[in-house]
C-alpha cells in the first residue's frame, strides 16, 4: 500500500512539473532505484548540523534507506571523493557554497536537478545542476555571557573587547572562511580584498585574543570558548542545546555575509539514486522545514510557510539588515582558494605561543 501511495504521489508531482523537467525527474523510477540500493552514506551531514537527523530518519522511514555519516569539513569531503574515486565509500556530502564550483572543476560531482529547481534563486545554483544551496546561513557571534560581560554586537565591538574570539580552521572549514569574508564586508573590504579582515584577525592574534579551536558544541559546553564566529544556525542550535539564558546569538550590526551549503553527489557514488532521492527530499517542503527546525534558513523560504513554532526558532529578520549574499562569486572562489596561505602569512604568524 505504501509503495502504491508513493507511486501516485510521484505521478501527481510529475504532472505538475514543466514538460522539460518531467523527463529528467521520473520520481517513481528514482524511488524504486533508490529503494533497491537501500543505503546512503554521507559525509559532513551529522545529525546535529542543520537538523540532518530528521531528514535521515524520514529517508529511512519513507524509503527504507539505511544511513551512515562521517563528519568532516568541506575540503576534507572533496579530498575524500578525489582519493577514493571508484572505491567510493561516500555518496553525498554537504559543502560550503565556495566548494561547489571546486567540486565541478575537479570533476567530483554528478548533476541532478530536483523537482523544485525553478524555485532556487539563480545565485544559489549551478546551471547544470551539479550544486544548489539547500539552506543559507549568516555569520553570527555566539557569546558566553557568563564569561563575557560586554557582549559584542559588531566587529567594532569585538575589536575593543578583552575576551578570546574563536573562529576555527580557516584553511578547511567553510564557516571559518565565511567569517573572514563577513569581517571584510564590515571593515571596508569585499570578495577581492580580504586585507581589512586579515589585519583585524592579525591584531587579535598579536593580542592573544584569537582562538582557532573548532567552535563545536563539545568545546563550547566545556567553557573553552568565550565568543565564537559561527553560522547563525549553529549558534542558535548550540545556545538552545546548552543553556538559552547563558548564550546570546547576534548578527554583527556593521556587516555580515549570507551564504549557504550545497549537497554534492559524488561522481563515483556507490548509491547514486539514493543520493539523488536524498537531494530531492532535502529540497521538498518537508525537507526544507526539517532544515529550519535546525535553525537554518531554507533556500525555498519564499515558496513555503514555516510552522509558527519553527519560525520562532530563527532570529528576527531585523537582525539581518546589514547581512548580504556574496556579490562576486568568481572573485570569492579565487580569494577563498588563496585564503589558507594568506591566513598563515597574515594571522597565524602573529599567534602568541
Amino acid at each position: 500500500m505504501k509503495a502504491f501511495i508513493s507511486s501516485v504521489v510521484a505521478s501527481a508531482v510529475l504532472l505538475a512539473l514543466p514538460a522539460a523537467h518531467a523527463a529528467d525527474n521520473d520520481l517513481a523510477a528514482l524511488e524504486k532505484a533508490a529503494r533497491a540500493e537501500g543505503q546512503i552514506n554521507s559525509v559532513g551531514m551529522p545529525d546535529s548540523w542543520a537538523n540532518w537527523k530528521d531528514t535521515w530518519n524520514d529517508l529511512s522511514t519513507k524509503y527504507g534507506l539505511k544511513h551512515s555519516d562521517t563528519d568532516m569539513s568541506s575540503a576534507q569531503e572533496l579530498a575524500k571523493f578525489a582519493a577514493e574515486k571508484e572505491n567510493a565509500s561516500a555518496d553525498i556530502g554537504d559543502v560550503g557554497a565556495a566548494f561547489g564550483p571546486v567540486a565541478v572543476a575537479k570533476g567530483l560531482a554528478q548533476p541532478y536537478k530536483p523537482a523544485h529547481w525553478d524555485q532556487i534563486p539563480a545565485w544559489a545554483k549551478d546551471a547544470e545542476g551539479n550544486w544548489m544551496l539547500a539552506y543559507t546561513g549568516t555569520i553570527a557571534f555566539l557569546i558566553d555571557k557568563q564569561q563575557v560581560k560586554d557582549a559584542p554586537h559588531s566587529w567594532a565591538d569585538l575589536k575593543k573587547g578583552k575576551y578570546v574570539v574563536t573562529i576555527g580552521d580557516v584553511g578547511t572549514a567553510a564557516q571559518a572562511a565565511n567569517g573572514v569574508l563577513a569581517a571584510s564586508y564590515a571593515l571596508g573590504g569585499d570578495e577581492k580584498n580580504l586585507k581589512p579582515a586579515l589585519d583585524f584577525f592579525g591584531e587579535l592574534a598579536k593580542a592573544g585574543r584569537l582562538g582557532v579551536t573548532d567552535p563545536v558544541i563539545a568545546n563550547i559546553e566545556k567553557g573553552e570558548i568565550q565568543v565564537a564566529v559561527v553560522w547563525d544556525f549553529n549558534g542558535l542550535n548550540y545556545r538552545d542545546q546548552i543553556d538559552k539564558n547563558r548564550y546570546e546569538v547576534v548578527i554583527p550590526s556593521d556587516g555580515s555575509v549570507t551564504s549557504g551549503y550545497t549537497t554534492i553527489i559524488n561522481k563515483y557514488a556507490t548509491h547514486p539514486n539514493a543520493a539523488k532521492l536524498a537531494r530531492e527530499y532535502i529540497l521538498s517542503d518537508a525537507g526544507q522545514i526539517n532544515l529550519a527546525k535546525g535553525y537554518a534558513r531554507p533556500i525555498r523560504a519564499a515558496h513555503l510557510t514555516l510552522p509558527a513554532d519553527v519560525q520562532a526558532k530563527l532570529l528576527p529578520q531585523s537582525e539581518y539588515t546589514h547581512a548580504r549574499p556574496i556579490k562576486d562569486q568568481a572573485a570569492w572562489d579565487k580569494s577563498s582558494k588563496m585564503l589558507p596561505r594568506l591566513w598563515q602569512e597574515n594571522v597565524m604568524i602573529n599567534m602568541k605561543q
